[in-house]
């Protein structure tokens, strides 16, 4: 018994896998390397395997040349997206970055391994606890859904010509989202520049206290519990983001 599998099918499946793993290679966690190359590959073919009806009967070009610029154009749609849901994760870290610099933790910087690079405290706790709370409220669900709702408005081999739309639509996802990181940490940080100036005017007018002797261990106690009152925010904030994030995906493949 001889089976025959039409490859037709087998190439729009691969070409759909090609947009979801560029978006994986970005948008964190997924992007660092706690989660293994092959986990992402596997996920990015589960997903295909979730849109797979809608993506039969579709037209693929006959040519070698054609078929690799439809490649090409579906990763580059995936780093797209992907690059907008990073902005979130670099919102949140930039949002704690700044309480660092503010509160005198930011040469307490460590070496994330997964990462690759250098992170601060409050940095790395905000990112986590972003992270925790996307999964935790399943709006990672809505983050995902939105990636696949793609492939309606822009389904594989079709035509996706960018424009100043897409420059219209970072930039201003990237102007929201670091909005939101300065809203989130600029009590803390008026709070802290306030201690600071009172710590000062202390020094100036009785220097026999040695205020500096007790600044430093006040405005690190200070920071913590600042730190520690921001987590009620931190929710309302990430839900906000990430409403912002679905329409930006939704906006960057809307048809001109």
């Amino acid at each position: 018994m001889v089976v025959t599998v039409s490859g037709a099918p087998i190439l729009v499946y691969v070409l759909a896998s090609i947009r979801i793993v560029a978006w994986l290679l970005i948008v964190p966690p997924f992007s660092t390397k706690a989660v293994p190359t092959v986990a992402k590959i596997l996920l990015a073919l589960a997903l295909a395997l979730a849109i797979a009806p809608q993506l039969a009967g579709r037209p693929l070009p006959t040519d070698a040349v054609g078929f690799l610029g439809t490649a090409v154009q579906e990763a580059l749609i995936g780093t797209v997206m992907g690059f907008v849901a990073f902005l979130v994760f670099a919102a949140i870290q930039a949002a704690g970055d700044l309480i660092d610099l503010f509160g005198g933790f930011q040469i307490a910087q460590a070496f994330d391994p997964l990462s690759q690079n250098m992170n601060s405290i409050n940095g790395k706790l905000f990112t986590m606890l972003g992270t925790m709370l996307m999964f935790a409220s399943n709006m990672h669900l809505l983050v995902i859904g939105g990636l696949l709702r793609t492939f309606g408005t822009v389904p594989v081999g079709g035509s996706w010509k960018p424009s100043g739309s897409v420059t219209d639509v970072l930039t201003t996802a990237f102007s929201l989202f670091f909005t939101s990181a300065i809203q989130i940490a600029l009590p803390l940080i008026a709070v802290l520049f306030l201690a600071d100036l009172g710590l000062a005017l202390l020094t100036r007018v009785a220097p026999q206290l040695q205020a500096i002797n007790i600044m430093f261990p006040a405005k690190i106690g200070l920071t913590l519990l600042l730190v520690g009152l921001s987590f009620a925010v931190l929710p309302n904030a990430m839900m906000s983001m990430l409403e912002m994030l679905s329409k930006a995906m939704a906006a960057l493949v809307a048809p001109s």
